[in-house]
């Protein structure tokens, strides 16, 4: 018997289900370290400015794909024209390949939250502790397994017993804790210098460098063509404003990852200073952070603070990475909920134990130059990301056309209120920023070019 499709009950629970989605390890590891490294105020005025119409674009487009199908993107492109069904399978690729290391590096933060609620803060700030953890064997593997097993048993319940509700009680808490160190951040002595290199733009740090992290930011920021949004836009009533649903979703996304750089960079600025700001890198969580709370008074408690709420991040965002493979099983072989979750759970671990051991016992292994989780972050993001992206914007610009979005919008009589930025974003400069990003960031993994 063919399950009825599951639906959100209303518009607070896309919201906060799609907000858990888009506000992830994007926000609050990615976001900090690229704004540190790429100037702070003028890192965050170019994302905004591509957040408004890049991100709204793609965002608007996706979460109107899915509602008018009822489907996946597995099965929405096909439904939308036959010709672009490549699209659908290409948008399965992306959360199959982005879940199993996903929840590797959400183990990874799952023991740094028990690390710091135990009163160990001061051994992860030691400086060969991550490395040394991530090369053991056992201990990052049951990690991960125990976090893709708390991802899995949410999909299970389903889209408004699992996703809804755990989603529309983890978003506040996270709101809160986030206000709360960031207020914590501003009563450090000496907190205004790094303060103002956060929010205040120097333009003298301005290339084309940053439009392109600011750009590859958003797809982790706003979880965009990896079918999740396309997904989730599928459970959305009709009588649910989009529009207004889309700006809410960019105005919680954007304040969390703000909120994430407010409570990182002007701490570890006060601490290490501007050079330690470029210096830190991916590695800012996991190296430098340890270090900054061991040097502030209650620094433990401020890092247990910061680590449950990346840890709260990361279960939203993989549920909905979880929930965008299971769907489009659903759809595509008519598998129950509870099977397709368990056959993506199986999956997930055979992809997950290569790059957990990947940094450990399987070291030596290269695919490309790069480790197991490297190889798939950039084959995800920097490959299939880009060109699902591109796909959507020929697809809607140029082929079916900016009417089937733009009446979706509107169908119960709402305003498209950036209806003009839409359609010159879908069809002109979007499409171009995608070739640019899939170019730019394939040539600098490659070396050929610097970033």
């Amino acid at each position: 018997m063919k399950e009825k499709r599951s639906s959100f009950t209303g518009s607070i629970g896309f919201v906060m289900a799609a907000a858990g989605s888009a506000v992830g390890l994007g926000n609050l590891w990615r976001f900090p370290y690229l704004a540190a490294q790429y100037g702070g105020g003028i890192f965050i005025l170019v994302y905004l400015a591509l957040a408004l119409t890049f991100g709204f674009t793609l965002l608007i487009t996706e979460i109107s794909i899915g509602r008018k199908t009822k489907k996946s993107s597995i099965l929405a492109y096909k439904n939308l024209n036959k010709r672009f069904g490549f699209l659908g399978y290409l948008a399965y690729l992306v959360p199959l390949i982005i879940l199993p290391y996903y929840c590797v590096i959400g183990g990874w933060v799952l023991k740094y939250m028990i690390v710091f609620i135990t009163g160990q803060g001061t051994v992860a700030a030691k400086d060969s502790y991550f490395t040394d953890y991530i090369g053991q064997t056992a201990s990052p593997l049951i990690f991960f397994l125990i976090f893709l097993f708390l991802t899995m048993l949410v999909i299970i319940c389903g889209v408004q017993k699992g996703i809804e509700r755990v989603s529309k009680f983890l978003m506040p808490i996270l709101l809160v804790i986030a206000v709360g160190v960031c207020i914590y951040v501003v009563t450090i002595p000496n907190s205004g210098a790094g303060i103002k290199y956060y929010l205040l733009p120097d333009f003298s740090k301005f290339s084309f460098k940053t439009i392109c992290a600011a750009m590859g930011q958003l797809f982790f920021s706003m979880s965009l063509a990896m079918g999740i949004m396309v997904s989730y836009g599928s459970y959305v009533k009709d009588d649910v404003d989009i529009g207004g649903a889309v700006n809410q979703i960019e105005i919680f996304d954007t304040l969390i990852a703000f909120l994430a750089g407010f409570m990182i960079v002007p701490a570890v600025y006060v601490f290490s200073g501007e050079a330690g700001l470029s210096t830190s890198g991916p590695g800012l969580m996991f190296m430098t952070l340890p270090k900054v709370f061991d040097s502030m008074p209650m620094g433990n408690f401020i890092g247990t603070c910061f680590f449950i709420l990346v840890f709260v991040a990361a279960l939203t965002s993989s549920i909905s990475v979880m929930e965008a493979t299971v769907s489009m099983a659903m759809d595509r072989f008519k598998a129950s909920r509870k099977m397709a979750a368990i056959v993506i759970f199986i999956v997930s671990i055979a992809l997950g134990i290569l790059s957990s051991f990947g940094n450990g016992i399987w070291s030596n292994i290269k695919l490309l130059g790069m480790d197991f989780l490297t190889f798939f972050d950039f084959l995800a993001n920097s490959i299939i990301m880009p060109l699902v992206a591109l796909g959507t914007c020929i697809l809607i610009g140029w082929f079916s056309g900016t009417k089937i979005i733009e009446d979706e919008v509107t169908k119960n009589g709402e305003k498209f209120l950036r209806r003009g930025v839409f359609r010159v974003m879908i069809k002109y400069v979007a499409p171009v920023f995608m070739v640019i990003i899939l170019v730019f960031y394939t040539l600098a993994q490659f070396g050929i070019i610097s970033y």
